[in-house]
């Protein structure tokens, strides 16, 4: 039996920019609805957990503490931006990304104590991909994916980790920031960088220094399909499976890979999610004492975020022959 811990409650439902922007604040509870619906809610396997504010110490781990005092100076005022025009400031930003990233080192946390017996997580608002150490981007105000790296390292000891990235936005906050990291496995599969923002993770871009060929990228173009999908991540499997071999798994899974998203290109289906997932799954039970955390990343078609979010619940759940 797989348990899973899903991160879920109000708190989270503060971080949006509004109800006509389209990371809104009804995200959370669009994965809820289809949550529901099939049943996820009364599923043994499935703890849910509240969310947890960060304390400011680990969220500076990460980012400047200029930028931090920016964040809360911003969010009390409740306009302008954050970044040079992508990323609205709005009241209450500083509490709202401080319940993202701490409910994403108490994902970290559950899977690491094994609470419960729990081996894996889900937080449908982390994953906040652009942010950089000392300004937002592309939505995000604070990398919760950056901050538990390091919390991860700082707390558990833990050296080789696996991220991959399957949002259709490359993850330049986190990629850029741990370029030169040789225990920092990164495989990202995003829509190709001439056709969407931020325009990077060329296939030529594979770590610096002795993190040389500790990252791959491989780009998507538009109208991709489920089986281009699947064929790209075959490489991830063999990246991850025979040169990570990492303590621990995340899984950043962005919904707006999937066809009709408003912002997007890409032709998926909920199926690359489910495979993906499923890999993943079974490589952290090989090589990660089942630890593997996955969260929720971009996604502004409301059906696409349920299906997507929910196929990889279910594929954490899923029993390992």
């Amino acid at each position: 039996m797989c348990l899973t811990a899903i991160l879920f409650g109000e708190d989270l439902s503060k971080y949006g920019f509004g109800r006509s922007h389209p990371w809104n604040n009804e995200r959370i509870y669009d994965f809820w609805s289809k949550f529901q619906q099939i049943g996820l809610d009364k599923v043994p396997e499935i703890l849910i957990e509240e969310p947890e504010l960060a304390l400011e110490e680990s969220i500076l781990s990460f980012h400047d503490k200029d930028y931090v005092e920016l964040v809360k100076k911003a969010g009390k005022i409740g306009n302008g931006y954050l970044d040079t025009g992508d990323t609205p400031a709005f009241r209450g930003a500083f509490e709202a990304s401080s319940y993202v990233v701490g409910s994403t080192l108490k994902a970290f946390d559950i899977v690491f104590r094994n609470k419960n017996g729990i081996k894996h997580a889900f937080n449908p608002i982390g994953g906040l991909h652009h942010s950089k150490r000392n300004t937002a981007a592309g939505f995000c105000i604070f990398n919760d994916i950056g901050i538990a790296i390091l919390e991860a390292r700082r707390k558990y000891g833990i050296k080789k980790i696996a991220y991959i990235d399957i949002d259709a936005h490359h993850g330049d906050g986190v990629y850029y920031e741990f370029e030169d990291d040789p225990l920092l496995y990164i495989a990202d599969i995003h829509e190709d960088g001439k056709f969407l923002y931020p325009g990077t993770g060329s296939e030529w871009e594979t770590g610096i220094g002795e993190a040389a060929g500790t990252k791959l990228n491989i780009s998507l173009n538009p109208t991709s399909t489920d089986q281009d999908f699947i064929a790209s991540f075959k490489r991830v499997i063999d990246f991850i499976d025979n040169k990570a071999k990492p303590e621990l798994i995340i899984l950043q899974c962005g919904a707006d890979s999937l066809k009709n998203d408003p912002l997007t290109h890409l032709n998926l289906t909920h199926n690359s999610h489910k495979y993906a997932a499923s890999k993943l799954h079974s490589l952290a039970h090989k090589h990660s004492n089942g630890r593997i955390v996955a969260l929720g990343g971009g996604g502004y078609n409301k059906i696409n975020i349920g299906e997507a979010w929910t196929a990889v619940v279910k594929a954490f759940i899923e029993t390992i022959d």
